[in-house]
C-alpha cells in the first residue's frame, strides 16, 4: 500500500522570533522555510496542518510539573528568580526569558506529537520547528526549553509502536534523547554530531545504556565522510534494529557556513540521508533542529520537504524566493560571507572529498556487540 501524502506541520507562532537581538536563535527559520515551500507550490490543499500545542498534560509525559509551571512563571512575568535560574537554568544567557517563550516552546512539541499520532497507520510528518534535543526532564539546555523529539518518541510508543529508531543529524550531541530512552529497548538512537563541542558528550565509546551509538566526526566532515557513515554504519544499525518508526532530527547546523559549528556538509548530503532514512520504515516524522544561518538553514528545511515530497528541485529560485531570502539578517554571519548561492539556488553544490582514517574507524566502533 502507498504512503499517504507527506504533511508539513507549522504555527503562525513562530513568525515571530521571540529571542533577544543578541541570541543565535533571533533570526527567522520556520517562517522563511514556510514562504519558501508556498512560493515553490509545494503546498497541495490538505499538505499544511496548523500545530497544536502541547498542553501541560501533553509536557509532563516527559517534564517535571515543576518545572513546566516555572516555565509558565517566566512566560508570564518575562523574569526569572534566583531559584529557578539555578535550578531549572531558565534565565540564562543560553535559555533566556521571555514572553511567548512557552507558546512557542509547546507548539514545537504540540507539532511533533501530532506529528508522530498522525503517521501511526503509516505515512510521514515534518514538523521544522522541532529539534529540541537538549531539553531535560527538569531543565532548559542548549536553547531547548522542553524536548520535543523525546514527546514525539513517546507518542509513538504510547501508540502502540514497539521499535523507534531516532537519527540526530544536528551538529551536536542529541544529549537529551538518548538519556530519556537509556533504559528503553523500544528505542535505538544514533547520533552524528561534531567531536568536542558542546555538549561534550557522545563520544564512540557511549552507548547510552546500550541502546545508542554515537558517531563524533572531525571538523571538515564532508559529503564524502556522511555518505560513507550512512552506508556502513547507521543504515546497517537501523536495518539491524528493523524499526516500526523512524524519527530525524536534521539540524542545519551540520551544514557549511553555519557559525555555531565548524563541518562542512552540503544540503543535498543531508537530504540524501533523510530519504534514505525515511525509507527504512512504514512511519517517519522528521523534525529541524539547531542551525543559526539563516539562509542555509531555510534552504536545507525547505528542501527536505520537497525530498520527502519527491519533488524537483528548481536549478535557480524564482525571484520571489531570491527577494524572501534578500532581506534576512544574522549578527553572526558578516556580509561578505553571505555567498551568492544562497540567494539563488536551494541545492549547494555538492562538497566530496576524501574520507579521513578516523571516520574509516567509526563504523567498526559502532557495530561492535
Amino acid at each position: 500500500m502507498d504512503r499517504p501524502a507527506p504533511v508539513f506541520i507549522s504555527s503562525d507562532v513562530f513568525r515571530s522570533v521571540g529571542y533577544r537581538p543578541n541570541h543565535p536563535l533571533a533570526i527567522p527559520r520556520v517562517s522563511t522555510v514556510v514562504e519558501l515551500c508556498r512560493i515553490l507550490g509545494w503546498f497541495s490543499d490538505g499538505a499544511y496542518v496548523d500545530s497544536p500545542r502541547a498542553t501541560a498534560e501533553d509536557l509532563a509525559r516527559f517534564h517535571d510539573p515543576a518545572y513546566i509551571a516555572a516555565v509558565k512563571r517566566a512566560d508570564a512575568t518575562g523574569k526569572v528568580d534566583a531559584e529557578a535560574c539555578r535550578r531549572h537554568r531558565l534565565g540564562t544567557a543560553e535559555n533566556p526569558a521571555f514572553k511567548g517563550m512557552l507558546e512557542r516552546a509547546a507548539t514545537a512539541c504540540g507539532g511533533s506529537i501530532e506529528a508522530a499520532r498522525r503517521v501511526l497507520g503509516g505515512g510521514v510528518a515534518y514538523n521544522p520547528a522541532g529539534g529540541t534535543h537538549h531539553g531535560r526532564p527538569d531543565r532548559a539546555s542548549g536553547f531547548c526549553f522542553f524536548n520535543d523529539p523525546v514527546l514525539g518518541i513517546l507518542a509513538f510508543l504510547d501508540g502502540g509502536l514497539g521499535r523507534v529508531f531516532y537519527a540526530d543529524l544536528d551538529a551536536h550531541h542529541g544529549d537529551g534523547v538518548q538519556d530519556a530512552f537509556a533504559d528503553d529497548p523500544r528505542v535505538f538512537t544514533v547520533s552524528i554530531h561534531e567531536a568536542r563541542r558542546w555538549p561534550h558528550t557522545g563520544v564512540v565509546g557511549d552507548r547510552g545504556g546500550g541502546r545508542a551509538r554515537n558517531l563524533p566526526v572531525p571538523r571538515g566532515f564532508n559529503d564524502s565522510e556522511l555518505d560513507y557513515l550512512m552506508g556502513c554504519a547507521v543504515l546497517p544499525l537501523a536495518e539491524r534494529f528493523e524499526p516500526d518508526a523512524v524519527f530525524i532530527t536534521c539540524g542545519a547546523d551540520c551544514l557549511a557556513g553555519d557559525p555555531l559549528a565548524r563541518l562542512e556538509l552540503s544540503n543535498v548530503a543531508v537530504w540524501r540521508a533523510v530519504g534514505q532514512l525515511s525509507g527504512l520504515a512504514p512511519r517517519t516524522v522528521v523534525v529541524g533542529g539547531g542551525g543559526y544561518n539563516p539562509w542555509t538553514v531555510a534552504r536545507l528545511w525547505a528542501g527536505v520537504w520537497g525530498v520527502l515530497n519527491g519533488f524537483e528541485i528548481p536549478d535557480r529560485l524564482p525571484d520571489e524566493a531570491s527577494a524572501l531570502l534578500r532581506v534576512l539578517e544574522c549578527d553572526l554571519v558578516d556580509d561578505d560571507e553571505i555567498e551568492e548561492a544562497w540567494l539563488t539556488t536551494l541545492a549547494d553544490a555538492p562538497r566530496p572529498g576524501p574520507v579521513r582514517p578516523e571516520i574509516k574507524a567509526l563504523p567498526a566502533a559502532v557495530l561492535a556487540p
